[in-house]
């Protein structure tokens, strides 16, 4: 079948491994699809990562780093699940991910692995464990919860799916299982069902399952239905079924029966199974899917077959559902992502035709609205309408697939059927069934519609059109407007019936929502409001491009006229409308000015300002008049209104001057002021501050310049300084940097204000930075008496210039002193302030100052003073009246620079004696009883609170020991250093040093750059330390000298201190010390130090021996203490002499000692000896270097006996394999069967492959025999050249390498005979098949290959790569064999290799017949074309051009046939007639010139009236001049050039082609050419006919004047009969009258007379009928209202009753409710025709 033609359509979607993804990668296990919307790859290399591909743009995957054992897109949103087990344990991780916002949503760690999950709905997971199945939702924080447990018949199953139901009360899980032993290749398919409600699993068998639901007829409800197919099988047979069953049935609610059907697999598809079924609920199907790629279509409700195809030649893992196209996505081992949809244009004729399912293909169009079933749904419809079955009509009707049975002609057919007593109306029924279905139609609408006007049940027709049931139309609008116009507006607004809609405004007066309304139509002229603007030539026409009513005006609505009846009325109305007007697109229609004049000129003052205002928003330039206007007429009449407009500034294009002017005379002076441009004007009015707001002045200030705000200033000013200087003041605050502060300053100063210049300062301070501001500041404020203002400035400014404020404070004298005080405090004048107030005779100030305001400057204060020679007790009561709050630190350098510091002795001692703690006090008083001698060591002695550096100080020149002793006391190491060094008190500062035991210290003093650090040493080790009792002095001052570095020193110290009998001559550490000193400075005194001492650490101290490199000193530590292992190290590792340790190793016999000597014996290559030691060591811990270095030796025989002292302390599997080895190496084969035989732990294996490796095959093969190792036996045994036994050997193996080797190495050695045995073995295997074939051709072993291949064929395991094996060698080698091969296993072969083996061998037939057979026709086609000789053959050639894919074939073989067999073209081109483009196989054989060739075909499909066939047989035609069948051509078919035809044939030397030529211009129309040409040749019947099918009245007269002139009478008759309908009468007589042929025209006079007799007698008659009906539908109408009330019980829901007599049409005009025109305060019009819409005539305005 045509893929073109197929009910499901496939096509690619992408490849994965196009967009990078590795094939290794398409697997089940790496590749999820959870919905038609994402795929998901999971990567492991090069590494590991995530690729995500949105099907919308699959071009641009989105490749993530992760790291995850599966991965899951959500179905809907960018919501990624990872899955990875946590290493270690049988946990799995879950997490998911919010890709978009790139959010973790929530994890969760599961006790247990997770082996399957799937996302089964957008928000659940479905997470399916070992034993378990859980539901996970990503919203909240909830944790996986259990649902239900596997059953049995799920154990050891791989889970390949796990589904819910819609309503999530169903749960389906799938597994598969290997298949039963009898047949193990069908794979055994599990399922459990389980229902949430009941907690019940049940457990089935069932390879693929899906749920689905289905609305069953009776039932309001959805039935929920599970779908699954299963195959199996049973004592031999196989059984595949599709199951359709029920859940849940509702009790008391119609169900679904249960349906099954078959799943009929091909005889090469028996093994193969479903993977997966997905249900098209758009469609109602069900598509089964199975492994190797086979399609199953079944109909959802009766489980019908529909389809069946393989849509994959690679096996397919994975599906995934696409609800938007009803199909579903599949992808395959290939990488393929194939989508399935199904074909709308030929499903229902192939159900229909193929399947010849009548009933189906109707079901199926109605429920996928699909085409292709209209003939039999109208076929159906005429069959329930003739047997009365009206209901079952009206449903069919109302479901019938794209609305082909909604129409007009439906609803007349139902009109039609006579209603019959007690029942419901059929057409009744018709509407109910529509309305229970949808909506209407425009036409159903207004007949139901007309129905409910009759009965005038309006209320029906508010619900249905609440309810969208009726499709709403002008026509509808018209109806309805007769009982309801509020309800008809409605309708017409819905039906956007423009003109109707503005007539309803209009009769309302809602002018307002007409201009409303015109802006939300589509109209190319604006919407008229049907007043008496109306102009008669307005037309509607109908866009259908754009499905709106759109109107073409021609004329312009009078928007003047109406806006002038609006205002007698209704003047806000009014004003609303023209601002309507206004903002029309396009602009007003009617200007502004004179809008504006009508407001005006009924003084409707208000009304035009509004109107104004509304219109001037957008503030053009072209409205200056208008914005003028407004002004004038408001400064005029409103002045107040005016101001406001003028405040709001929404104009700025208006006459400035002029309304300048109008605002002075107004008194609107700041108005005035802000429209003046000129500075006298301005001059002039801004004196009048009287009426005028300061606040709005000062703002006016801002719009001038600098120099004309300056003279405004000035003038204010001049005309009145005290009234104006407050306003004055404010401009220049507000704009002072515009105008300049310094130009401010200097008006102020001209006027000498000082108060002006206080009060714009004062506002300006807080900014300014600027000194000579604040200057001027305080000094306005002094002047202006403000004494408060300059003490605050002066305390909180930092701007001003200290020394000239505080020279002006002294020369102003103020009476407070507070400014000059603050201005010295802050910026240092102290001494010029106390002298100030000393001179002053202030001295209360001087007081206050130091105890109130700052005594922290009391030392300067006193010291002024002191300069000022003022008394000492005013000076003593001073310090005293501020004591503790007075700096002594400061007060004392001031008196002691002065040489008056005992003045403070009595100031000091109270302080002492208050317990004060001040060091500066203890400073000062030790200053003073030092200089007084009086017993200064008991006080730096004593005193805990002085500084002892200050004081220390102090006494360095006046006494150096004093100083020592202050410095001593504070630990002051600089100092006490500095003073010693300087006055060589080296003792002193031995002791100091020694004692202090500080690190620092010692660093400094020991530093090589101290020059006393010699006389420092000689003081340290002479006096300070012998004279220590303290260790940790001691050893503070060894680790400083070895900090220093000075080894020579330090080895002197230590030597005073260990060897001549001191307290520390025994200490450990020091002896350690000792010695390592000497290592490292004097190794010679070493030896004698190891001898003379005994307390020290011996191992530590022989370590750094060694690492000196002092090797014997090493030596006899170690030996003195009894080290013996390290003693014999140093003499093997660092003296290197084994003879030594050797003989040491004797003198002290310890294991120990020998284990060390073995070991350096072995590094050194003495085996032998090594190994003895060893023995001598009983050492058997390195065993494992012993055997490398005796292997290394070849000194087996020595490891024989080591390795057996070795195996008497330990079970090592390496021991006793190496001593098996070390047997087998010497030749030793019966103790390594007495050695296997007898317990051991040897690895054997690893042992004998060992053996295997080292070719010692004797000895493997009594290990591998042993073990029962067959197949390295075998190996072994090929080895040793015995075939036979390693044939008998693989054999008990039975592994397909063991059989490879055996059967290659027999190969090898021609022993044919067991390589068969082998090799039969092997052939069975798919995997190794290839390899065997490989190996014998390369040997040239061809007929004993194909011999061992066709003793495989008869084989129980014989498979596909058998029989194609074969047929390749047979293409190879025995072609002779290969058609019969084919022929007999064609559907056990696998067809593309055998294809590529003929390509390649040029076996053209045998290659064809495979193409056939894989139904890859185009390659067959393509082959028998281009190898002809061997492959064509006519009706297998027919038989495959027919199927062919590519087009291009079919012309190809066109070619081929016209080349080699153009005997037998017209066979091959009717064959392929419905497949050719007959124009190309024409252009074809007409450059080839050989038309004639195919004219049989081009006659044959002449029927299809294909201009090229057309034109070229009838080419043919008139070259063979058979005007017979010409005629017959272009009678029949008329799709060729027929005017070139036409004019060639009038040329004609035969008369019958040229009145063909006149015939074809008679079909074209050419009528004058046609009767002239008939003419020509006298075929006066001819010219007559053409007339008359002409029906032009002119050529038929002038014809008769034609055939008199010819004196043609008879043909003057008969023209008259054949033209009879075009002949005009009088024409006629006339003509006869005057040629004298009256006796040939009476016969058409006499037909002319009985033709109009006859007319006037069918007139009456259909009189009299007419009447006759009129009384029949009186009487109906009488029956009608008899049975009122029995149709008022039988009508369904919401349906009207009949119509009411006299209800039945429509009421007059003058009863739709609408005024005379007069009544609408306009004028009666004119008399004229009555225009659309019922409206009166209207004359133009």
């Amino acid at each position: 079948m045509a893929a073109a033609n197929a009910p499901i359509a496939m096509r690619e979607a992408l490849t994965l491994t196009s967009l990078g993804i590795a094939p290794q990668f398409v697997t089940f296990t790496h590749v999820t699809m959870e919905s038609e919307k994402y795929i998901c790859v999971r990567e492991t290399s090069p590494q590991n990562s995530v690729v995500i591909i949105d099907m919308a743009m699959p071009m641009q995957p989105l490749r993530r780093p992760i790291t995850a054992d599966s991965a899951l897109m959500n179905p809907n949103s960018r919501i990624l699940a990872l899955k990875a087990q946590i290493p270690g344990t049988t946990q799995d991780h879950l997490q998911i991910f919010n890709i978009e916002a790139k959010t973790k949503i929530k994890s969760h760690q599961m006790p247990e692995q997770v082996v399957f999950w799937k996302w089964i709905t957008p928000k659940l997971l479905g997470l399916v464990t070992q034993q378990s199945v859980y539901h996970w939702s990503i919203e909240g924080d909830s944790e996986p919860a259990k649902m239900f447990d596997r059953t049995a018949n799920l154990a050891n199953n791989q889970i390949i799916n796990y589904r819910c139901d819609p309503a999530e009360k169903w749960l389906v899980l799938i597994g598969i299982a290997p298949g039963a032993p009898e047949r193990p290749q069908l794979v055994k398919g599990n399922m459990q069902l389980f229902s949430i409600d009941q907690q019940r699993s049940q457990a089935l068998e069932a390879h693929a399952a899906s749920f689905a639901t289905f609305k069953v007829v009776g039932n309001e409800n959805p039935s929920t239905l599970i779908c699954f197919a299963s195959k199996s099988t049973n004592a031999g047979q196989i059984t595949s079924k599709l199951h359709v069953i029920e859940l849940g049935a509702q009790p008391g609610k119609p169900g679904f029966s249960k349906k099954q059907a078959d799943l009929f697999f091909p005889p090469d598809f028996q093994d193969d199974f479903p993977v997966a079924m997905q249900i098209s609920h758009k469609y109602g199907l069900i598509y089964v899917i199975t492994k190797l790629g086979l399609l199953f279509v079944y109909d959802l409700e009766t489980a019908a077959a529909v389809y069946r195809n393989r849509i994959s030649p690679d096996p397919i893992f994975l599906t995934a559902e696409s609800a938007s196209t009803g199909g579903f996505h599949a992808i395959n081992r290939r990488g393929q992502v194939l989508h399935a949809t199904v074909n709308d244009a030929t499903v229902v004729p192939f159900v229909s035709g193929q399947l010849n399912n009548l009933e189906l293909a109707v079901n199926l169009a109605k429920r996928a609205n699909l085409p292709g079933a209209e003939n039999l749904v109208v076929q159906r419809f005429q069959e329930l309408f003739a047997q009365t079955k009206y209901k079952e009509a009206a449903e069919l009707a109302a479901e019938s697939p794209q609305g082909l049975l909604r129409t007009p002609e439906t609803v007349a057919k139902f009109q039609s059927v006579p209603v019959q007593a007690g029942q419901t109306p059929p057409l009744l029924q018709y509407f109910g069934t529509l309305l229970t279905r949808g909506k209407l139609n425009a036409f159903e609408s207004l007949e139901l519609s007309r129905l409910v006007v009759n009965q005038n049940k309006k209320n029906l027709l508010e619900n249905w059109l609440a309810e969208d049931k009726l499709e709403c139309s002008e026509e509808l609008g018209d109806l309805v407007k007769t009982v309801d116009n509020d309800l008809a507006l409605k309708i017409y607004i819905k039906a956007r019936a423009t003109p109707k809609v503005v007539a309803a405004f209009a009769e309302r007066r809602e002018f307002d929502k007409i201009l409303i309304y015109s802006k939300q139509v589509c109209c190319f002229g604006f919407v008229d409001v049907l007043f008496s603007v109306v102009r008669p030539e307005l037309r509607f026409e109908m866009s259908y491009d754009l499905k709106l009513p759109v109107f073409q005006v021609g004329y312009t609505p009078d928007y003047l006229f109406l806006l002038q009846t609006i205002l007698r009325t209704d003047p806000q109305g009014a004003v609303n409308f023209a601002l309507m007007m206004s903002q029309m697109e396009g602009g007003c229609p009617v200007d502004y000015n004179t809008i504006t004049d009508l407001f005006l000129q009924r003084n409707m003052i208000r009304e035009a300002t509004a109107f104004l205002l509304d219109v001037l928003k957008p503030n053009l330039p072209e409205h200056a008049f208008l914005q003028t206007k407004v002004l004038e007429i408001n400064l005029v009449t409103y002045p107040n209104v005016a101001d406001a407009i003028l405040a709001n500034g929404m104009f700025s294009h208006y006459d400035r001057p002029r309304i300048a002017q109008l605002c002075e005379k107004s008194g609107l002076y700041l108005r005035a002021l802000q429209h003046y441009s000129e500075l006298p004007d301005i001059k002039r009015v801004i004196v009048n501050t009287h009426a005028i707001e300061p606040q709005a002045l000062v703002e006016f200030f801002g719009t001038l310049s600098r120099e004309w705000a300056l003279e405004c200033m000035k003038d204010l000013l001049l005309v009145n300084l005290r009234g104006n200087l407050q306003i004055v003041v404010q401009a220049a605050k507000e704009y002072s940097e515009q105008l300049g502060v310094d130009a401010c300053i200097k008006l102020f100063e001209q006027f000498k204000s000082y108060e002006g210049l206080y009060f714009f300062l004062g506002s300006y301070l807080s900014s300014s930075e600027d000194p000579d501001i604040h200057f001027k500041y305080i000094e306005a404020a002094a002047r202006t008496g403000q004494i408060k203002e300059v003490e605050r400035v002066t305390r909180e400014s930092n701007f001003y210039d200290a020394e000239k404020t505080k020279n002006f404070l002294m020369e102003a004298k103020l009476p407070d002193a507070r400014p000059l005080i603050n201005v010295c405090d802050r910026f240092g004048f102290v001494p010029d302030l106390t002298h100030y107030l000393y001179t002053n005779n202030m001295l209360r100030y001087i007081e206050g100052y130091v105890q109130k305001v700052n005594p922290g400057n009391a030392p300067l204060v006193v010291g002024q003073l002191l300069d000022d020679e003022c008394p000492e007790d005013f000076i003593k009561g001073l310090i005293l009246s501020v004591r503790s709050l007075l700096p002594v630190e400061p007060l004392v350098d001031e008196c002691e620079k002065r040489n008056r510091l005992r003045l403070l002795t009595q100031f000091l001692e109270h302080l002492v004696s208050e317990g004060s703690q001040d060091v500066h006090v203890h400073n000062a008083l030790g200053k003073i009883i030092i200089d007084s001698n009086n017993n200064p060591e008991h006080f730096l002695t004593t005193n805990p609170f002085y500084d002892s550096r200050v004081v220390g100080k102090y006494c360095e020149k006046r006494d150096p020991t004093l100083a020592v002793v202050a410095y001593r006391r504070g630990q002051c190491d600089d100092e006490l250093i500095n003073v010693t060094n300087k006055n060589s008190l080296f003792k002193l500062q031995a002791r100091y040093v020694v004692e202090r035991m500080d690190g620092d210290l010692w660093d400094k003093v020991l530093q090589p750059d101290n020059e006393y650090r010699r006389q420092l040493i000689d003081q340290v080790v002479s006096t300070a330390l012998p004279e220590s009792k303290s260790p940790e002095q001691v050893s503070a001052a060894v680790k400083a000298f070895m900090t220093a570095d000075l080894p020579h020193e330090l080895i002197e110290l230590l030597e005073k201190i260990v060897l001549q009998n001191s307290a520390f001559s025994g200490n450990f550490n020091l002896q350690n010390l000792l010695i390592l000193t000497a290592i490292k400075a004097d190794p010679s005194r070493v030896m004698d130090y190891v001898n003379r001492l005994d307390n020290f650490d011996g191992p530590a101290v022989g370590e750094v021996a060694v690492e000196a490199q002092l090797y014997e000193e090493a030596f006899a530590i170690f030996k003195k203490f009894n080290l013996n292992v390290q003693a014999v190290n140093v003499l093997l590792d660092n003296i290197r002499s084994i003879e030594r340790a050797e003989e040491f190793a004797f003198r002290v016999e310890e294991d120990a000692v020998w284990s060390q000597v073995a070991k350096a014996q072995l590094r050194e290559g003495l085996v032998s000896e090594a190994i003895e030691s060893f023995i001598r060591a009983d050492d058997a811990a390195h065993f494992l270097d012993v055997i490398r270095a005796a292997e290394e030796a070849n000194a087996y025989n020595d490891l024989v006996r080591y390795l057996l002292m070795v195996r008497q302390k330990a079970r090592e599997p390496k021991v006793d394999g190496e001593l098996i080895f070390a047997y087998a190496k010497i030749d030793r084969l019966s103790d390594i069967e007495e050695f296997i035989l007898m317990p051991n732990v040897a690895s054997l294996q690893n042992v004998g492959d060992r053996l295997y490796d080292e070719e010692l095959y004797e000895a493997a093969k009594i290990i591998y025999a042993f073990i029962s190792n067959w197949a390295k036996l075998a190996v072994t045994l090929v080895k040793l050249k015995q075939f036979q036994g390693a044939v008998d050997a693989a054999r008990k193996a039975n592994s397909a390498k063991t059989w490879k080797e055996v059967c290659f190495a027999c190969v090898d050695a021609e022993e044919f005979r067991l390589a068969q045995i082998c090799g039969l073995n092997i052939i069975v295997q798919v995997d190794d098949l290839e390899e065997v074939s490989e190996y014998y051709q390369n040997r040239g072993c061809f007929s004993e290959l194909i011999s061992l291949m066709e003793s495989g064929l008869g084989l129980e395991r014989a498979h596909m790569g058998i029989f194609t094996e074969l047929g390749v060698l047979y293409a190879r080698y025995r072609p002779e064999k290969l058609m019969e091969h084919i022929n007999l296993f064609s559907t056990r072969l696998n067809i593309p290799k055998l294809i590529r083996a003929c390509d390649e061998q040029q076996h053209w037939k045998e290659l064809t017949y495979l193409y056939i057979q894989y139904n890859e026709f185009d390659n067959a086609a393509t082959t028998i074309m281009n190898h002809s000789p061997d492959a064509w053959d006519h009706m297998q050639f027919k038989d495959v051009c027919v199927k062919v894919a590519n087009v291009e074939l079919y012309y190809k073989a066109v070619h081929f046939y016209f080349q080699e067999h153009p005997d037998l073209i017209n066979d091959m081109l009717n064959v392929l007639a419905l497949r050719l483009d007959h124009t190309r196989v024409v252009d074809i054989m007409r450059k080839a010139g050989q038309l004639h060739l195919v004219k049989p075909y081009m006659v044959a499909v002449q029927s299809n009236n294909v201009s090229a066939v057309n034109e070229a047989l009838n080419e043919l035609y008139v070259e063979e001049e058979d005007y017979e069948r010409l005629r017959e051509s272009v009678d029949m078919h008329d799709n060729f050039d027929q005017i070139g035809l036409a004019q060639k044939l009038e040329k004609h030397e035969l008369l019958e082609m040229r009145r063909i030529a006149a015939y074809i211009y008679k079909k074209a129309g050419r009528w004058k050419q046609s009767i002239a040409l008939s003419k020509k040749d006298n075929m006066y019947k001819d010219c007559m006919e053409t007339c008359s099918q002409s029906g032009d009245r002119e050529l038929s007269e002038d014809l008769l004047v034609y055939f008199i002139g010819q004196g043609k009478k008879e043909c003057f008759a008969s023209c008259l009969f054949i033209c009879y309908d075009l002949i005009r009468p009088d024409v006629a007589l006339e003509l006869a009258w005057m040629n004298n042929m009256v006796d040939f025209a009476f016969p058409y006079l006499l037909q002319f007379i009985r033709e109009y007799t006859s007319k006037v007698d069918d007139l009456v008659k259909d009189k009299i009928e007419s009447q006759k009906e009129e009384k029949a539908k009186e009487k109906e109408e009488k029956d009608l209202v008899a049975q009122q009330n029995m149709y008022a019980q039988l009508l369904p829901l919401a349906l009207p009753a009949p119509p009411m007599p006299g209800m039945g049409g429509p009421p007059p005009m003058g009863g739709m409710g609408m005024p005379p025109m007069g009544g609408m305060g306009m004028p009666p019009m004119g008399p004229g025709p009555m225009p659309a819409f019922g409206m009166p005539p209207m004359g133009s305005y």
